[in-house]
């Protein structure tokens, strides 16, 4: 009698966070790749875990994605994928995750990060840090990755409704007239040199769900720059807000379309810091909710590996 199909391994990675307060600096060194963190700027980011919750609740949230995308791969009773977390600077690590999934021997590997835009600084980061295992541990299976997503209609259809629902916290007269502030995690300049799709493909997932909604007052912004000394992309929230208050708006919908899911830049730098200087100037910002583990998003990672398994092999 044949033995049991192996099954397809999904190796869902997110960038991951402290998992409590004593972690905030030794998971800084993680992200800052061996470099001290000033004590001032260790405080300063331990506080913000504090204010929102005391951790990084993208563990939490990853993993609740990976149980119910599981689910949805296999149907009842069906086993024929195994969907695993790997965080690129804190526990789980993705070396850890690889070498789980490398005990089931699996039939093969498909790396899906949660961000459906890609850069070779955040998307070739996480497949750098699974092929650094690969080479590390071994595996005689094939190895593909899910490079982009960002126009996938799924993910723009849940990225709409969102906003909608966002839209139900203003006035009932105003909401017709909200701007929308689609945002994405900011990353250093010098990625244009190398000609980088990140700043087109977060642009490009902005237009699409334009393009759903109808006729909107849209606006592009980079948020959570990086602190150091080199330039970031632009142009910035901060900005981005006194441009649309001299405009004489003054209510303002974000939309993290960068982001799927809680964390840091979201639960502080949108709901603490953006939030209050909106305030200063008189204006009612809101946020629209994250997917999260949502079905939205569940359908739209179906969606997305059920089309990578069937595309032709390059």
């Amino acid at each position: 009698m044949p033995g049991p199909q192996k099954p397809i391994a999904v190796l869902l990675m997110a960038m991951g966070g402290p998992d409590k307060l004593e972690n905030v600096e030794p998971y800084l060194l993680d992200v800052r790749g061996g470099r001290p963190t000033p004590p001032e700027l260790v405080e300063e980011i331990r506080e913000r875990y504090r204010v929102t919750g005391g951790k990084s609740p993208v563990l939490g949230i990853t993993r609740e994605v990976a149980r119910r995308l599981e689910q949805k791969l296999n149907g009842p009773g069906g086993e024929g994928f195994r969907v695993y977390v790997g965080l690129r600077h804190w526990h789980p690590y993705i070396k850890e995750a690889y070498a789980e999934l490398l005990d089931d021997q699996p039939h093969r590997l498909i790396g899906l990060c949660m961000a459906p835009q890609y850069s070779t600084m955040s998307i070739g980061a996480y497949i750098k840090k699974v092929e650094e295992a690969r080479a590390e541990l071994g595996g005689d299976f094939p190895v593909s990755y899910v490079q982009s997503w960002h126009r996938h209609p799924r993910l723009v259809q849940a990225l709409a409704e969102n906003i909608g629902i966002g839209l139900q916290k203003f006035p009932a007269d105003a909401r017709a007239k909200v701007p929308i502030v689609f945002t994405a995690h900011s990353l250093p300049e010098r990625i244009l040199e190398i000609k980088d799709p990140y700043p087109e493909e977060v642009r490009g997932t902005m237009e699409a769900v334009c393009r759903q909604l109808g006729p909107v007052t849209a606006r592009f912004a980079f948020q959570s720059q990086g602190r150091s000394h080199e330039k970031w992309l632009g142009p910035d929230v901060e900005s981005t807000l006194e441009t649309l208050h001299q405009e004489g708006h003054r209510h303002v919908l974000i939309a993290p379309i960068g982001f799927l899911s809680d964390h840091v830049e979201i639960l502080y730098d949108v709901d603490v810091e953006f939030k209050k200087l909106a305030e200063s100037k008189g204006m009612q910002l809101e946020r629209i909710p994250m997917l999260n583990a949502t079905p939205p998003l569940i359908e739209t990672l179906a969606s997305v590996l059920e089309e990578h398994l069937t595309a032709p092999v390059r």
